[in-house]
C-alpha cells in the first residue's frame, strides 16, 4: 500500500472504525462524521443544539447498502450532514432496544410500518423523534423527497418551528406511554387459541401456502402454534380437525420447495417478495433458521414426510459449515448482496447449468427447478421448485429413486461450482439471543434426527456463551472478535433458558440446569415488573431511553414475554419453583387484553397460555443402565409438544427442588408429573 493511499484512508476513517459491529464498520470510511450511540455523542448534540440524525440498519440489509452508496458515501451530502446534525449510526441487531423504540415512534409519526434503513431526527436535549422515515433516495422519486432536500427541510423546521416540535414531542411521548399494557385481574381465556386459529385460517393462502399476500415471511411461531393445536386435538380424542396440520405442513413444504430455501446449500432466506415463495430477499438470518430448523424437525415428527427431514438436515449442515465460528458461537447473517448486486451468488445462467450437468441430470433438474421456463430473476434463474421430483420423474419416465439420485448429484455439482463464486458478506458478530434460537434448533435436530454432531455443535455454542458472554453473573448481548459488550436484553435471557430446557431433553447436565436457574433469577431481578406483571425488554441497570417497552406481540422473533412465560412455567414445574409460575401467570394476565384484540399476533404467548391451561406431561427417568437411553428414546417418539422427557442417570444427586425427591434406585424408575401434581414412580414405560 502506498503512503499516499494509506494517509487518505486514515483521513477518511471516522469513529465507527473501532466498533464491534460489522455494519458500523461498513460505514467507517464514509465522509460522514458518524458517531456510535454513546454518551459523548448525545452530550455533543446538547452542547451544539443540533438535531441528532439517527440512522439504524444492519449489515445484510439491501436498501441500507443502497442509501449508503447514494448518500453517505457522497462528499457533498456528507458535508451537509456534518454541518447540520450530530450523526449517529446504530446496528439494530446490537441495539434492538433503540430499534424497537424508534420503530414504534416512526409508526406513530408516519402512520405506516417502519423498516430499514430507519432514518430518525431527534431533538438534542431529550432524544425524542420529531421526524422519521426509512429509505430516502438521492433524487426525488416515488413521492419521496431527495435525502438532501430532507436534510435541509428538517433542520429548518427545527430552527423555525421549535414550539410546534415541542408540542408534538409531548404528544408522542404520551402516545408511547399509552401503548403500555395495563394488565388485568383475569387470565386470557382458552377461546383465544381457537380465535387465533380462525384468524390464521381466514388469511391462509390455499394455493401457495403462508398467510396473506406478498411480501411473505416464514412466521415459524405461527406454524408451530398450528402444529401444537393439531397435537392437542389429537390427544383429546375423536376426529381432529385436519386443517391446522395442513396449513402448517403445506406452508412449510412450499417454503422448502421454493426459492425461499437455498436449494443447493441449505438454509432459509428472510422472506419472499411474491406470493409463490419464489424470489426471496436473499439474506439469511440466524434468527429465522433456528426456529425453522426446529419446525422442520417437528413437521417430520408429526408427518414422517422426508421433505421435512431433508430440509432440517440441509439447514443444520449449512449452519455448521458456514455459520459456526471456530470458537463455537454462531454468526449472525449472510448478506443479500455479493459483487454489488442482490442475489448474484445464488442465480444461474441456463447455459452454465446445462454445461455442468450430464445429459441424464439436466432435463430432470430443469423440469424441477424451472430452467425449462422463462427466467424469473432479472434475466436469470433462481432455483424454485415448480414441480415435485415425483411429478418431474413421471413426465420423464423415471422412477422416484432414480430421479432423487440424479437431483442429488446435480445439486452437488452445482454447489461445487457455486463455491468458486464471490460469497455474500457474513456478519460475524455473535448475538446471545440468536445463538439461543439456533442452539434450540440444533438440539431439537440432534434428538429427532439422531445426530450427535448437531448436539456437539449446540454444546459448543453454549460453551462460547458461558465463557465469553456470561460475565459477573450477567449476560452480555453481543461479541465480535473476542470483544463482548452491551447489557443483554429480555430476549437473550428468555431464549437461552428455553434453549437449555431443550438441551436437557437431549442429554442431562446438572450444570445446564443450574445455569438455567441462574438466568431465571436474573430475569426476575432485572426485567420482571412484579407490580403490574410481565417483563420489560431492558433491564433495571440499562441506560434510560425515551420509552421502556414490554413486547407482547411476535415480530421477526418470538416475543420475549411469550418465551419467558413458557420457559419459566416449564422450569418452574421441573424444579417446583412457585415464583417462576407466578411470574408466568402475571405475564399472561398483563397480556390478556392485547391478546384479545389480535390473538394471532401473539402466538408465543398463546403457547404459554396453552401450557398454563393444560400443563405438559413431564417424565423424569432415573436409571443406571442402557434403559435410560432406550426409555428416553421411546418416550420421545412422535410429535409430543406437550410432553417433556428428562433422562437423569441414577448416579447424579444434589438435584434442586422437586427433582431431589426423584431419586434413582437399584432399578430404573419413571416419575410422571403434570403441573404441580406428581404420581408415584413406576418401573417401566408400560406401567404409565
Amino acid at each position: 500500500m502506498s503512503p499516499s493511499i494509506h494517509a487518505h484512508d486514515v483521513q477518511r476513517t471516522n469513529r465507527l472504525a473501532s466498533a464491534t459491529s460489522p455494519y458500523l464498520q461498513q460505514h467507517a470510511h464514509n465522509p460522514v462524521d458518524w458517531w456510535p450511540w454513546c454518551a459523548e455523542a448525545l452530550a455533543l448534540a446538547r452542547e451544539l443544539d443540533r438535531p441528532i440524525l439517527l440512522s439504524i440498519g444492519y449489515s445484510a440489509c439491501h436498501w441500507c447498502h443502497v442509501m449508503a452508496h447514494e448518500s453517505f458515501e457522497d462528499p457533498a451530502t456528507a458535508e451537509r450532514m456534518n454541518r447540520l446534525f450530530v450523526n449517529i449510526k446504530v446496528d439494530r441487531e446490537e441495539r434492538p432496544d433503540l430499534d424497537k423504540v424508534y420503530q414504534t415512534a416512526h409508526q406513530l409519526l408516519s402512520q405506516r410500518a417502519g423498516g430499514w434503513p430507519l432514518t430518525v431526527f431527534l431533538t438534542p436535549d431529550d432524544h425524542t423523534p420529531f421526524f422519521a422515515g426509512t429509505y430516502f433516495p438521492r433524487e426525488p422519486r416515488h413521492g419521496l423527497p431527495s435525502f438532501t432536500q430532507l436534510l435541509v427541510g428538517v433542520e429548518r423546521a427545527y430552527r423555525e418551528q421549535g414550539a410546534a416540535i415541542r408540542e408534538q414531542n409531548r404528544s408522542l411521548l404520551e402516545a408511547l406511554a399509552g401503548l403500555e399494557p395495563q394488565g388485568g385481574a383475569e387470565l386470557p381465556e382458552a377461546g383465544l387459541l381457537e380465535a387465533a386459529f380462525h384468524q390464521l385460517a381466514l388469511s391462509f393462502d390455499a394455493e401457495h401456502g403462508g398467510f396473506g399476500r406478498a411480501p411473505k415471511f416464514p412466521h415459524a411461531t405461527d406454524l408451530e402454534l398450528l402444529l401444537r393445536r393439531q397435537a392437542r386435538l389429537a390427544a383429546n380424542g375423536g376426529d381432529p380437525d385436519p386443517r391446522p396440520l395442513h396449513m402448517a405442513g403445506f406452508t412449510l413444504e412450499r417454503m422448502i420447495r421454493g426459492g425461499l430455501t437455498d436449494q443447493l446449500g441449505g438454509g432459509f432466506c428472510r422472506y419472499s417478495v411474491d406470493d409463490e415463495w419464489m424470489i426471496p430477499h436473499f439474506e439469511k438470518m440466524l434468527y429465522d433458521n433456528g426456529p425453522l430448523l426446529a419446525l422442520c424437525c417437528d413437521a417430520f415428527s408429526a408427518t414422517g414426510e422426508s421433505i421435512f427431514r431433508d430440509a432440517a438436515l440441509a439447514t443444520a449442515d449449512w449452519v455448521m459449515r458456514e455459520m459456526q465460528s471456530p470458537e463455537g458461537g454462531y454468526y449472525s447473517t449472510l448478506d443479500a448482496d455479493s459483487e454489488g448486486h442482490e442475489g448474484t451468488f445464488y442465480v444461474w445462467d441456463r447455459d452454465a447449468v446445462h454445461a455442468r450437468l450430464s445429459a441424464a441430470e439436466y432435463p430432470l433438474f430443469a423440469a424441477v427447478y424451472g430452467l425449462d421456463r422463462p427466467p424469473n430473476f432479472e434475466g436469470r434463474w433462481h432455483l424454485h421448485g415448480y414441480r415435485t421430483p415425483t411429478q418431474a420423474a413421471e413426465s420423464l419416465g423415471l422412477n422416484l429413486p432414480q430421479a432423487e439420485a440424479l437431483l442429488a448429484s446435480a445439486r452437488a455439482t452445482l454447489f461445487s461450482a457455486r463455491e468458486q463464486r464471490v460469497h455474500p458478506g457474513r456478519d460475524e458478530k455473535i448475538l446471545t439471543a440468536w445463538n439461543a434460537l439456533m442452539i434450540k434448533g440444533m438440539a431439537r435436530a440432534a434428538r429427532v434426527l439422531d445426530r450427535p454432531d448437531y448436539l456437539e455443535s449446540a454444546e459448543q455454542a453454549l460453551a462460547f456463551i458461558r465463557s465469553t458472554l456470561w460475565h459477573d453473573g450477567r449476560l452480555l448481548a453481543t461479541c465480535k472478535d473476542g470483544v463482548a459488550h452491551l447489557n443483554a436484553y429480555l430476549d437473550d435471557y428468555a431464549n437461552l433458558i428455553d434453549a437449555l430446557l431443550e438441551l436437557l431433553q437431549v442429554r442431562w447436565s446438572s450444570a445446564d440446569l443450574a445455569f438455567a436457574v441462574e438466568l431465571a433469577e436474573v430475569l426476575l431481578d432485572e426485567f420482571h415488573d412484579a407490580e403490574r406483571g410481565g417483563f420489560w425488554f431492558t433491564g433495571r441497570s440499562h441506560e434510560p431511553l425515551i420509552h421502556r417497552a414490554k413486547p407482547l406481540g411476535d415480530d421477526s422473533m418470538p416475543a420475549g414475554n411469550g418465551v419467558a412465560a413458557l420457559a419459566l412455567q416449564r422450569l418452574g414445574h421441573l424444579i417446583g419453583e412457585v415464583r417462576y409460575l407466578e411470574a408466568a401467570d402475571g405475564t399472561l394476565r398483563l397480556a390478556a387484553e392485547s391478546m384479545r384484540r389480535m390473538p394471532h399476533a401473539h402466538a408465543s404467548l398463546l403457547m404459554a397460555l396453552d401450557d398454563w391451561l393444560d400443563p405438559p406431561e413431564m417424565l423424569v427417568i432415573r436409571a443406571a443402565d442402557d434403559r435410560l437411553e432406550t426409555w428416553q428414546r421411546l418416550a420421545q417418539q412422535g410429535y409430543r409438544p406437550h410432553r417433556l422427557v428428562f433422562a437423569i442417570p441414577s448416579g447424579i444427586d444434589a438435584l434442586p427442588g422437586t427433582l431431589a425427591s426423584m431419586r434413582g434406585g437399584e432399578r430404573p424408575l419413571i416419575y410422571r408429573c403434570r403441573g404441580t401434581h406428581c404420581e408415584p414412580p413406576v418401573a417401566s414405560l408400560a406401567d404409565l
